[in-house]
């Protein structure tokens, strides 16, 4: 079973929703609605079973969107959504959402936030121990800066199961390497953390990026959290900024092709099914 950990799906005719990020320059190949009828396609044709959508709204309304197509679409295997970690009705708002089989994880977009100390508030504190508490994965968004606090949160969080999104984006495109490699290297001490083998295109030249300028990071993910804590992941559809699905699944191919088929098996699909303690999959067809 393949499993892509990591797909958002934005509709921009829902004035519901805030997409105005994707006016930005040179965004013009993500400015338009993507929706499952787009992915399933893709992921047919790449060989890829099931997903996992990831919110990319602060927004309940877009974890009660997500849920109605999940319920559609048999190959969307699991919706990670969004609560207010620093709001008192935390508690609550998760109580909408958990007894729903594909409601797998919360995420909140900490890159964005103006306060690079954001996930190590007080606030923040208490809404992950109330997901500790419900044993529900949080996903971290986080620019290279942020990485130092990813051993933090999982030193005070030893049960909740965390994963780093995108290799914490380090600029590969201008080869930032040492810093990053040692910041994940501590993260990876930590046992309840994992990783995503996400988002490397975006982070290298679009225009010009191979794989091998992607393989360092490849192999020290790898070195560092093992394919026991890893998990491939396309970043559809904002990887098509690089590169399209096929393109992106197949260098993630190659970046894990000296590994064993067990070893394989995990990053492409067995990690992300029991981070996430996916439900049944049906699969893509």
């Amino acid at each position: 079973m393949i499993i892509d950990s990591h797909q958002h799906f934005w509709d921009r005719s829902d004035t519901r929703f805030d997409n105005a990020w994707q006016d930005g320059q040179g965004l013009q190949k993500i400015c338009r609605s993507f929706l499952p009828g787009d992915l399933q396609p893709c992921i047919q044709t790449a060989g890829v079973d099931a997903t996992v959508f990831v919110q990319t709204q602060h927004n309940l309304e877009e974890n009660r969107w997500a849920l109605s197509l999940a319920k559609q679409h048999d190959f969307i295997a699991g919706i990670v959504g969004w609560v207010d970690l620093t709001s008192p009705a935390c508690g609550d708002q998760l109580a909408e959402f958990r007894g729903q089989p594909k409601f797998v994880g919360i995420r909140h977009v900490v890159q964005d936030e103006p306060d690079e100390d954001f996930i190590i508030r007080e606030d923040v504190f208490r809404g992950l121990a109330e997901l500790e508490r419900q044993k529900l994965p949080f996903d971290l968004l986080f620019y290279e800066r942020h990485l130092k606090h990813a051993a933090t949160v999982a030193s005070h969080f030893p049960n909740l199961p965390l994963v780093i999104n995108h290799l914490a984006k380090p600029n590969i495109k201008q080869g930032s390497f040492e810093e990053w490699k040692k910041q994940l290297q501590a993260a990876a001490e930590h046992e309840n953390v994992f990783c995503k083998l996400s988002g490397m295109v975006t982070e290298a030249d679009w225009q010009d990026w191979r794989v091998e300028q992607l393989r360092p990071y490849a192999e020290t993910a790898i070195e560092c959290f093992g394919p026991e804590r890893l998990m491939y992941g396309s970043d559809w559809p904002v990887c098509n900024l690089a590169a399209d699905y096929s393109e992106v699944f197949a260098a993630a191919r190659q970046l894990i092709a000296s590994l064993s088929q067990h070893e394989q098996a995990m990053i492409l699909g067995e990690t992300a099914r029991r981070f996430y303690q996916l439900p049944t999959v049906q699969g893509s067809a």
